[in-house]
Order: structure tokens, then sequence, then C-alpha cells
């Protein structure tokens, strides 16, 4: 098949935002692309309307299970605007023969750069301060300062491994759980411990791991249990590493100091979320990918990945099916 006869069908809100060339590469060699009108990922029965007669599809957050991919009756190539694919049933996809992609690296900088902003806005109370200033009062506040503090990273893949970087000079002491990380985190300066210790011996926490069956909940009212009194909890991953009912209960009890969030169990979350009731928690709309830089390199490579695959070609980043 031809290029000029496929139909993609693209739904990540910033696909082209900031670079409107994007979108013209895109229509300019396709035959037809279809953009979502919704403005959020698309449930799986969403995407089982939409991917309909589509050949190629440039995904976001969508739900893309067995019940979506149903429908996917010429669909060749999901290429996943992002680095996750916890919301794509591979193996469902590679029995019906479409190739998966994302876009590893692409994000690296600007998530490490928003779980630092987190741990930050978190430690010195900047969103309540920001608030109660604009409610007319003159707060005075003592927070917490991260040099002399320890920092623990778990998971040291590349995001970690940023994080790591940017905190080397901060007087921090850096401790790192990764089964997998061999040399990389001697060569940060972080020092490789068990989960148990890191939880035990850290001021601050930063989640870095993909969500699998294993790591499901590796946060809980266990883990929570072992941190310190008065520590922070950082998730710039993704939402299903916590179970957030021990972590509201670990927040009432004032177990935890704060907590600081871009991604949830449930997204969008409700507006009666139990987190929600603290202030000390600090709440990002899944925006650690949403700078100018990493929305570019996530809408190229996802573009070239999916024509690629449409030209017959090995795309640059397909995602394996363990």
């Amino acid at each position: 098949m031809e290029l000029r006869d496929c139909r993609v069908l693209v739904t990540p809100t910033t696909f082209g935002k900031h670079n409107p060339g994007l979108r013209r590469e895109l229509e300019g060699q396709v035959g037809e692309v279809r953009y979502s009108a919704f403005g959020r990922p698309l449930t799986a029965v969403e995407v089982r309307e939409a991917i309909q007669g589509c050949h190629g599809y440039i995904a976001g957050l969508d739900v893309i299970d067995r019940e979506a991919l149903a429908a996917a009756d010429e669909l060749r190539v999901i290429a996943r605007y992002g680095v996750g694919v916890s919301n794509v049933d591979l193996k469902a996809a590679l029995a019906r023969g479409i190739v998966v992609t994302n876009t590893p690296q692409a994000n690296t900088a600007s998530v490490a750069e928003l779980a630092i902003g987190l741990m930050l806005s978190a430690a010195r109370a900047i969103p309540q301060m920001h608030q109660r200033m604009h409610n007319g009062e003159w707060p005075r506040h003592t927070g917490f300062a991260l040099a002399g503090k320890t920092v623990g990273i778990v998971g040291l893949g590349a995001i970690g491994r940023e994080v790591a970087k940017r905190l080397g000079p901060w007087s921090v002491r850096l401790l790192g759980y990764d089964p997998y990380a061999g040399d990389a985190a001697a060569q940060l300066g972080v020092e490789l411990v068990t989960l148990h210790a890191l939880l035990a011996e850290s001021d601050v926490v930063s989640l870095h791991v993909p969500a699998t069956e294993e790591t499901r909940h590796m946060i809980r009212a266990e883990s929570l249990a072992l941190m310190k009194p008065g520590a922070i909890l950082v998730n710039t991953a993704r939402g299903e590493l916590i179970d957030q009912t021990a972590l509201a209960e670990a927040l009432s009890r004032g177990q935890l100091a704060a907590a600081a969030l871009d991604t949830f169990e449930k997204e969008p979350p409700a507006l009666g979320d139990p987190l929600f009731q603290f202030a000390q928690v600090v709440t990002t709309p899944h925006a650690g990918a949403h700078t100018d830089a990493a929305v570019e390199a996530m809408g190229w490579g996802a573009l070239r990945d999916c024509l690629a695959v449409l030209k017959g070609e090995e795309p640059a980043h397909r995602v394996l099916v363990s």
C-alpha cells in the first residue's frame, strides 16, 4: 500500500502544537489524517470507534486494550507519543500483527526537571504560600532544605539518571534502588541499596520505574510505614506505582510531610479524590513531558516511526513484547 492511500489517527493534544511543520509533514505524506477532538486521552471505547479504517495511529495516553484493538481491522502501527506503553495491550497488538513503537529519551530531561521542581515545591510549600498570598495573607513558613538531605531514586533508567545528575552538585546524599543499574550508579555518585533501606533512609523518595505487574502498588501501606516521619514522596512515573488510599492514610496521620504527584491511578483524578484534601499534596496533570523540547522530540520521533512502518521499513524504536 502506498503512503498516499494510508489513513492515520492522531490523538496527542500537543502534536504539532509548537511546530505546525509536524502536521504539515504528516498531512503531506499520507492520504488522510484524523485528529482527536476530545482534548484528552481516549477511553477504550473511543479508541475502538476512532481507529476503524486507520492504518497508522500516533497515540497519546489512550487506553489501547484488547477491546479497542478488536476494531483495528487495517491498523499496522501504534506509534506511542512518549515512553510508557502500560496503556497498550502489547500482546494483543502483536497477535494482530501491529507494530508498537515509542519515543525513548525524548522527554527524559523534561520529566527529570519536573521531578526536581516538584521536590522543591513540596519541600518549600511554594504552591501553598502562593495561594495564601493571593488570599491577601503574608505567610511565614519554615521550609525543608534539600542540602544535606538524602534523596532516594527508585529506578535508575534514563530519567532517574538525569535526576541524579542534576542533584549531584546540590550537596545531597543520593541513594538508588535498581537491580539493573550496573556501573551507572557509581558514575553518578549514587549508592545502590535495597528498596527497604532506601525508603527508611531517604528524606525525599522519587519514583522512576515503569508500571508492570511487579511494580504496581510498590508504594503501599507497608512501604510508607518504612519511610522517615516527615519525608516527601515524588512520583513523575506512573500512577499505578502508588496505592493512593494508603498514601492518603499516611498523610492523614502525619507519616509524610508532603507528596508531589504528576501521575495518578485514574487520570484525570476525580474532583473528590481524597488526596486533594491535603494542602501538602502538590499535583500536576501528567505534565512531565509537556515542554517545548520534549513535545518537539516526541512528535518527530512518533511521526518518523509511524511512517517507517507504513512504508515497510524497520522503525527506530520498536517496542518488544516479552
